[in-house]
């Protein structure tokens, strides 16, 4: 690692604060994966336990929805302010990481309702506070050098990207004759990864041991079940850690490669005269998009070949432990519409004329939620007044 990227190395790095150093540390960690996509970086650790790098950790964590969600150990974020002190904690924290003395906890299983009314529950690991800070450190560190090598097809948990701009996409393309849809649906991807699949993605861009331990620590952590059980973790990542949307998009990123890579230079999708040629000898063009575990392939072309993308989708996931659900993933064409991250999505008559257009809607199931947490806001027969209840029903 060039010298110009310790975060304390110069004067000026030493004068500001720690969300310049940190921003400082991360843009020249891209600009240098950007440059060449083949690097792995070593000295990593260092920054990770970088006292600048450990409190922009600690106030990523505390803004959090789940901050003061308590661990196996019991502690939140407010307790941690209370009990020992901002300062004391980061300090013994980074003596821990520094000595090899850090060992993550069992993260805390809560299982919540998974959203349509199903009955089916969602399992979370919520990690313990030490644990969520390195994690956040660890994604400071490790997230500029990933996000170089990312493709543009994938949009969750990624810095400026949101799932509008994967509707957007769809719909450009949808208005541009891709009509046919692998509407994909991976079995548990969080909880069924393969932790050596996964490791050796990473170690494709990351050298250092140290960090590589880390990462693999957090993975082995283990589970607290709600009956009081210890569950060792020897697939997946636990959905509620701070590092897992980043190393499952690391994962993933084997599966955009692959479908993404004929519109990369010196691909057979490259340019609009060349996806002309394959249609006019009736060959397919697919687009992938992706929102973390949820994705689509659209596809130019005919329902066989849709058909057959599916069977190379489920080649590529097999490696890394992932399979697609056979009930719930399907092939339809645009003018059935289908949902995707909340949305409906159709190709459809324009009423009173003849000109068909792809249109957005707000999916059903999103509708009923929201009905149904207003209902219960404002059920008659709870004694609540009325300005609490409109408190409640602004956001």
């Amino acid at each position: 690692m060039p010298q110009d990227a310790l975060l304390n190395g110069s004067a000026h790095d030493q004068a500001a604060g720690p969300w310049s150093r940190v921003a400082g540390m991360q843009a020249k960690l891209h600009r240098w994966a950007a440059a060449d996509p083949g690097r792995r970086f070593d000295d990593l650790f260092n920054f990770v336990h970088d006292p600048a790098t450990l409190y922009v950790a600690f106030c990523r964590v505390e803004g959090n929805r789940g901050a003061n969600t308590p661990g196996v150990d019991g502690m939140t974020v407010r307790l941690v302010e209370e009990r020992i002190g901002v300062q004391e904690f980061l300090d013994d924290l980074r003596a821990q990481l520094k000595m090899g003395a850090f060992r993550p906890l069992p993260v805390r299983e809560r299982k919540i309702p998974k959203p349509g009314g199903s009955g089916k529950l969602r399992r979370l690991g919520i990690p313990a506070v030490a644990d969520k800070v390195v994690q956040a450190a660890l994604k400071l560190v490790l997230e500029p050098i990933f996000e170089a090598g990312f493709e543009p097809v994938s949009y969750g948990f990624r810095p400026v990207r949101r799932a509008h701009d994967a509707i957007a996409e769809i719909h450009q393309f949808g208005t541009h004759g891709y009509r046919w849809v692998l509407d994909a649906d991976i079995e548990a991807a969080f909880d069924n990864l393969t932790h050596s699949a996964l490791l050796e993605r990473v170690r494709a861009r990351i050298k250092d041991k140290r960090v590589l331990a880390l990462v693999k620590a957090f993975l082995k952590a283990g589970v607290l079940t709600e009956l009081g059980g210890h569950e060792d973790t020897h697939t997946g990542t636990p959905q509620g850690g701070i590092l897992s949307p980043l190393i499952f998009n690391v994962a993933m990123s084997a599966l955009d490669e692959h479908l993404h890579r004929p519109w990369k230079p010196g691909g057979t999708m490259e340019t609009s005269s060349q996806r002309a040629r394959r249609r006019a000898r009736g060959l397919p063009n697919w687009r992938v998009c992706r929102y973390a575990d949820d994705f689509v392939v659209l596809v130019h072309g005919t329902r066989a070949d849709a058909e057959t993308l599916r069977e190379e989708v489920a080649d590529v996931l097999a490696p890394m432990g992932l399979r697609l659900s056979p009930a719930k993933t399907r092939i339809v064409h645009m003018s059935e519409g289908f949902d995707f991250l909340g949305f409906r999505i159709q190709w459809k008559r324009k009423g009173g004329t003849s000109k068909w257009h792809v249109y957005t809607f707000i999916a059903d199931r999103p509708i009923r939620s929201l009905k149904a947490k207003i209902r219960a806001l404002t059920n008659r027969t709870s004694q609540q007044d009325l300005r609490s209840v409109l408190i409640r029903l602004g956001p």
